[in-house]
């Protein structure tokens, strides 16, 4: 039987380590503050808001939420963007994906204050995980699955790892975080040919594709460690995964659910980043 790794003892360490250290904050009068902005209904981001704010509520981390109608245009968002980078009492700002296709994500995202980029979607923050170099954080998502495989002991060094998808939101920073651990990465996508063999040869597999159900008995091996990333919407309206969970999760030596998986310690890991950002913001 497969080892189901849950995502809640990974965030409850990481948020065991944040209690000191916003009452750090507290008690010199600043109160760490998370700005969230959303377009429309999507409910992929909705999941992701709901998940953010109980991580932000157990930390104790103020949330600001911005929630703006799917009809809106660039200059709109923008607005909002520069009341909220030019707020003091804001440290961490999200922008909350998808967003409308009218809307020039470059010109959004270049206007993100660094400092206050806590997920990882500006120049200086890609380049900081591509390079080794600058300021700002790795995506909270890519990160996670880190903290994920580390906290249950799946040796890196020398493993073969296959992620599907290649984002910048999670493939390829990932794609870095674990070549700068010495494993050894294959990154798949839509094009890739012979894509469940490939991935059958991993030790470990990710899947960040976006696709419910894509990984299947086809894609996996005994002894593999999977970890889903997906967040989809299934035919009656539940959150799941990208991995057949059902089907899957007998063959492998280990698997993440979702919900309750990856995703609950990537908003613990947000949460973290916001404290670090107010840290620096406060100069402690």
């Amino acid at each position: 039987m497969s080892e189901i790794l849950w995502g809640a003892p990974v965030a409850q360490a990481i948020r065991e380590s944040l209690t000191e250290r916003v009452a750090s904050l507290q008690s010199a009068g600043c109160t760490p503050c998370l700005a969230l902005l959303r377009c429309g209904e999507d409910p992929g981001a909705l999941f992701y808001e709901r998940s953010a704010t109980k991580a932000c509520d157990k930390v104790g981390i103020r949330l600001k939420s911005i929630r703006l109608p799917w009809t809106t245009g660039t200059a709109e968002l923008l607005r909002e963007l520069e009341r909220v980078n030019n707020d003091p009492d804001v440290h961490g700002i999200l922008v909350l994906r998808p967003l409308p296709r009218r809307i020039d994500t470059e010109r959004v995202f270049g206007a993100l204050r660094p400092e206050k980029d806590v997920d990882g979607i500006t120049v200086p923050s890609l380049a900081r995980t591509f390079v080794g170099r600058g300021t700002g954080f790795a995506p909270c998502t890519a990160e996670a699955c880190l903290a994920m495989l580390d906290h249950y002991g799946i040796r890196l060094e020398g493993a073969n790892v296959a992620i599907i998808g290649r984002s910048l939101i999670v493939g390829r920073p990932l794609s870095m975080l674990l070549s700068a651990r010495d494993a050894t990465v294959t990154l798949c996508h839509s094009k890739t040919r012979a894509l469940p063999a490939i991935c059958r040869g991993a030790d470990i597999l990710v899947s960040t594709a976006g696709r419910a159900a894509l990984v299947d008995e086809r894609f996996v091996h005994s002894g593999q460690i999977i970890l889903d990333v997906g967040v989809n919407e299934s035919f009656d309206g539940k959150i799941c995964g990208d991995v057949a969970f059902d089907a899957v999760s007998p063959l492998v030596r280990g698997i993440s659910p979702v919900p309750g998986g990856v995703g609950t310690v990537t908003t613990m890991l947000l949460a973290r980043h916001v404290v670090e950002a107010a840290e620096a913001q406060a100069q402690l």
